[in-house]
């Protein structure tokens, strides 16, 4: 292409063949490469069309020497004018030393400062990261050091926790000494020693031993008898029978329904055992007999513990097998 317009007619046509042609997907992307490449050549074509312009305008035909000439008269006026401004500059630079006096020197002493500012911040980091070093050190140590106390402490803990376990255990085997059932059988045995307090005979007359006395008396003489051992002689033989003077001659024969009194602790010990508190003395009998029973089951309960007991202390003692813990065993 030798100028824009052709660029131009080649961008319009491929526009069109795209626009009213059915295209395959390839050949779209051709187009559109070329237009790209085609835009992009347009400023190359016109920049070579005017250099080709401003080339057939020159005058080659021209002098060259007065044209160099001019040139070096230019130069010379730039050299001029460069000469004038370093002098004014050095000037400046004068004028600016003067002014500032000292400040080089301060400016050498401020950089000198500087460097040793510096060095001292090195030096200060230095110490910070071998302090930092050193702490983290320390830091590590004293880990250490808490770590083998735990680990001591832990470890005594756990020899005490293990006395503590065997103590335990001997508490608990000595503890099998002792009947498990003695609380309940000291109730029930005074719950029956309290109803047989109603049920109880009472002996009017004391049993007396007789002995025979050996009398030493004379021949002949009399002894008198007590009046207790002697025989009722009567003159005539009672008729009537005395009249009693009591009132109470409807008194109940001994042995018959008598009310019993109860407090608290009465109602507390029968409520303890699981029976009801007897009324009357009617119902101490049928009582007594639960009595005997609660107290025959438990008398069962203690022969089986006697048997089981060596048992247990072994249990408890080798195997460290609590009683209650076998019970939970067995009932999981």
């Amino acid at each position: 292409y030798t100028n824009e317009s052709e660029i131009d007619d080649r961008i319009r046509s491929i526009e069109w063949t795209m626009s009213t042609e059915s295209v395959s997907l390839k050949q779209e992307k051709e187009y559109l490469k070329e237009i790209s490449e085609l835009k992009k050549r347009r400023p190359q074509v016109a920049k070579v069309k005017g250099m080709e312009t401003s080339l057939a305008s020159r005058d080659i035909g021209g002098n060259l020497k007065e044209q160099i000439g001019s040139i070096n008269e230019e130069m010379a006026l730039y050299r001029d004018g460069k000469r004038q401004v370093q002098e004014k500059m050095s000037a400046l630079m004068e004028s600016r030393k003067e002014q500032m006096g000292d400040l080089p020197q301060i400016m050498e002493q401020r950089d000198g400062l500087s460097k040793k500012i510096a060095e001292k911040v090195q030096e200060r980091n230095a110490l910070r990261d071998e302090f930092r070093q050193q702490e983290r050190d320390y830091n590590q140590h004293l880990r250490e050091v808490r770590d083998k106390r735990q680990a001591k402490a832990m470890e005594e803990r756990n020899e005490r926790q293990k006395e503590w376990n065997q103590q335990k255990l001997v508490r608990a085997a000595e503890k099998l000494d002792e009947q498990p059932f003695v609380c309940e059988m000291t109730l029930i045995e005074q719950t029956m020693a309290f109803c047989k307090t109603f049920t109880a005979t009472k002996q009017t007359k004391a049993t007396e031993e007789k002995k025979e006395t050996a009398h030493t008396n004379p021949e002949g003489s009399e002894v008198l008898i007590r009046k207790e051992d002697r025989e009722e002689e009567f003159f005539f033989v009672p008729t009537a029978k005395k009249k009693n003077k009591s009132k109470n001659t409807g008194a109940k024969a001994e042995g018959s329904t008598k009310p019993i009194k109860h407090n608290a602790v009465t109602f507390k010990l029968f409520d303890d055992l699981k029976l009801d508190a007897p009324i009357t003395t009617d119902d101490i009998p049928g009582l007594l007999e639960k009595l005997e029973e609660q107290l025959e089951s438990y008398k069962v309960k203690v022969q089986k513990w006697a048997e089981k007991r060596e048992e247990m202390k072994r249990k408890i003692l080798e195997d460290g097998i609590l009683p209650d813990e076998e019970e939970k065993e067995v009932e999981e």
